[in-house]
């Protein structure tokens, strides 16, 4: 049996959006800069792909870009945002995807702005306090804080976040690449300026991603080279990748809710067999609490174990079990990971982060919780 947890890291894409995706990869295939009928045929696709994306946003289509993946826009929403709004000051916490802290690292080393990284205590959260202390000390801010954490699924709260920022006239950005495709996300009432999406991570193409920017708070183009994009982004439209990420975000509304049911469920079960199962077991920052994290993510902390300490995943993969060890971004990296780091977790302890979709079943999880109690009690 094999079984796959790492949909944080990517999910299967959905038939029904490769479905969608066959015919511009075969006949649909003109350039939609074109003004010919082949070209004109797959400009119409792209935007009823955005107005669909802007629809279910409660946006509006001038408002949502389309780029390569959830990495672009984050980048795009900060470094332009920084500039366009003349920023001199940004503040993030530690345990933000790299696609935002290291392109705020950057920023500060370049003198473009000063950068204040928050405190966080070992569950991982963040005080609303410093936050608000921060951008009342510093006017031109930014303020980017993600939905949830792709490594603990910490849950941040983005209205009072949002209205702390408005509060204070800065500019917010949230990474809401984790929880695109599973929570509703209304622009309209949500006070962000900017949030972004990877299609991957719910059922769509890899390469495939779009950033919102609020209308009163447009920003300055990222890539250059044509005029594409409303202008914002140069360069031939990933047209497969459009038209998958927006039949992805279609079919994950259609019953987000059921979808989220269905998750929670296989959560909770894991939880409980791991508690019963595993002596010492523990979760790390809130992703043992349902009320407070993302479901779709649980990060296990394993009792110190001479056995596995370091080869955890790799006997897991051994056994058919997918997880990761952190954020699969960063695969390749001899560093642990940055999250975990800051939450100060201890070294003895082995961390899995298994990761859940709509795909996964109870079976799946009796299967993984079964081989992790075999790998303790080998040493037992």
């Amino acid at each position: 049996m094999n079984v796959y947890f790492d949909n944080a890291a990517t999910t299967a894409m959905d038939d029904r959006v490769i479905e969608a995706m066959l015919p511009f990869m075969k006949s649909h295939f003109g350039n939609p800069s074109s003004v010919h009928s082949h070209g004109r045929e797959v400009r119409t696709a792209i935007e009823k792909a955005r107005k669909k994306v802007a629809e279910l946003l409660n946006a509006s289509p001038s408002e949502i870009f389309f780029t390569s993946g959830g990495t672009e826009a984050d980048n795009t929403a900060l470094v332009c945002g920084i500039e366009s709004h003349g920023i001199t000051h940004a503040i993030t916490s530690p345990l933000e995807h790299h696609a935002v802290l290291h392109t705020l690292e950057v920023l500060e080393k370049k003198g473009k702005i000063k950068l204040s990284i928050l405190d966080v205590n070992e569950r991982g959260e963040i005080s609303l306090s410093q936050v608000e202390e921060l951008l009342k000390a510093n006017t031109k801010s930014l303020l980017s804080l993600m939905h949830a954490n792709n490594e603990i699924g910490n849950l941040n709260d983005l209205d009072q976040l949002g209205r702390l920022a408005k509060a204070y006239d800065a500019f917010f950005h949230s990474d809401t690449v984790q929880t695109m495709g599973h929570y509703v996300h209304d622009v309209k009432a949500l006070p962000v300026d900017s949030i972004v999406a990877g299609g991957h991570k719910f059922h769509g193409p890899k390469g495939s991603g779009f950033l919102y920017v609020r209308k009163d708070k447009k920003i300055l183009p990222f890539i250059h080279g044509g005029a594409q994009e409303r202008n914002m982004r140069g360069g031939t439209e990933n047209v497969i990748g459009i038209i998958g990420i927006a039949k992805a975000l279609e079919l994950a509304y259609e019953d987000m809710a059921g979808h989220q049911a269905h998750i929670e469920k296989i959560k909770r079960h894991f939880i409980d067999r791991l508690v019963q199962d595993i002596p010492g077991v523990e979760f790390n920052g809130l992703s043992g609490d349902l009320e407070k994290s993302l479901y779709t993510v649980l990060n296990v902390s394993l009792p110190p174990s001479p056995t596995n300490r370091g080869m955890l995943l790799f006997n897991l993969d051994i056994e058919g079990i997918s997880a990761s060890g952190g954020s699969a971004c960063s695969s390749g990296a001899t560093v642990g990971s940055h999250v975990l780091r800051a939450l100060n977790h201890n070294p003895e302890r082995d961390s899995v982060r298994f990761s859940f979709s709509r795909f996964n079943t109870l079976k799946d999880v009796d299967f993984a919780v079964g081989k992790l109690k075999d790998l303790y009690l080998v040493e037992a």
